[in-house]
């Protein structure tokens, strides 16, 4: 078996030229010569009898057998380098990787993190707001807060909060003129938009915060959304509506400290609970560190 493996070093160079289409940026991102690269993947195509990398005009494209390998060779390159990352780690360095949509880090995650510290000072927490999908068993992220996101079987789940979305205004809005007593009055005012089409993750949180879905939910698809404000971050949005610039669509977990401090009302009566929430998602390896399971317990602890 070991005469039959190539080499690692020339199975690492396949696949950067395979990511790159040229010698030139593969050896850089491998800190050896062009020639160097070119040499190595000439040898793994001698030892696998085939061709993997041919000419293409001025670039390089990959055969239909350099095709059928690569994909699980890039996969096993980045398990490979995150293995290593984790032999890595200094025992004194306790870090927890976190992902979470950086409004509900903004508005809930942070403000709480200093009980966290206070309990566990030599574990350091640091936050990964990519507003991108990481898949927990290939990647450095230990712990990934989601809404909305459809489970996956072989990991730890716990859901944190259910969701409540409903209108939501500064008082100032509130008050008038002009006067808002059921939802059709919300033509009279500027609604604020959400925009999620930029997002990855957002199938399922969609069809709650548009303006349109959630007023078809509530029997008021006959209300028209037109005009407002487009924000593509919530939090901007958020903002804008405690200035006063506009009717929001409400989340309570995330807004439940300006609702409850008054900077944000609710002036309908109308409110939907969601079918969907905010989950807590961690593989089962991941689970077993003691400082990221530290910090799951934290977490469940917190939204008591």
């Amino acid at each position: 078996m070991s005469h039959w493996m190539p080499s690692l070093n020339a199975l690492r160079a396949f696949e950067a030229v395979s990511r790159h289409l040229n010698y030139h940026k593969a050896a850089q991102e491998l800190s050896v010569t062009p020639a160097a690269v070119k040499q190595l993947v000439t040898k793994l195509e001698s030892s696998l009898g085939a061709q993997l990398v041919r000419r293409k005009g001025r670039g390089l494209e990959l055969t239909a057998r350099g095709v059928s390998g690569v994909g699980d060779l890039s996969s096993a390159m980045n398990l490979l380098e995150i293995s290593v990352r984790k032999m890595r780690r200094s025992a004194a360095e306790k870090q927890v990787f976190v992902s979470v949509e950086s409004s509900f880090a903004t508005a809930w995650l942070v403000p709480r993190l200093e009980s966290f510290r206070a309990q566990h000072p030599d574990v350091a927490i640091l936050i990964d707001s990519n507003q991108a999908i990481v898949d927990l068993s290939g990647s450095h992220i230990d712990v990934a807060i989601r809404y909305g996101v459809k489970s996956q079987s072989g990991l730890i789940v716990h859901r944190l909060f259910d969701d409540e979305v409903f209108p939501a205004c500064s008082p100032t809005l509130a008050a008038g003129p002009p006067t808002l007593n059921e939802l059709a009055d919300l033509e009279k005012v500027p609604l604020i938009h959400w925009n999620l089409t930029h997002l990855t993750w957002a199938e399922e949180t969609r069809k709650w915060f548009t303006w349109e879905g959630w007023l078809k939910r509530a029997n008021a698809g006959h209300v028209s959304t037109a005009g407002g404000l487009h924000f593509s971050e919530y939090g901007q949005a958020v903002q804008a509506a405690i200035a006063g610039q506009g009717m929001l669509l409400a989340s309570w977990p995330i807004l439940r400290e300006p609702l409850e401090a008054g900077r944000l009302i609710a002036p309908f009566d109308q409110s939907l609970t969601t079918d969907i929430g905010y989950e807590m998602v961690a593989t089962t390896e991941n689970g077993r560190r003691p400082e990221v399971a530290a910090f799951i317990e934290w977490l469940l602890s917190a939204v008591d």
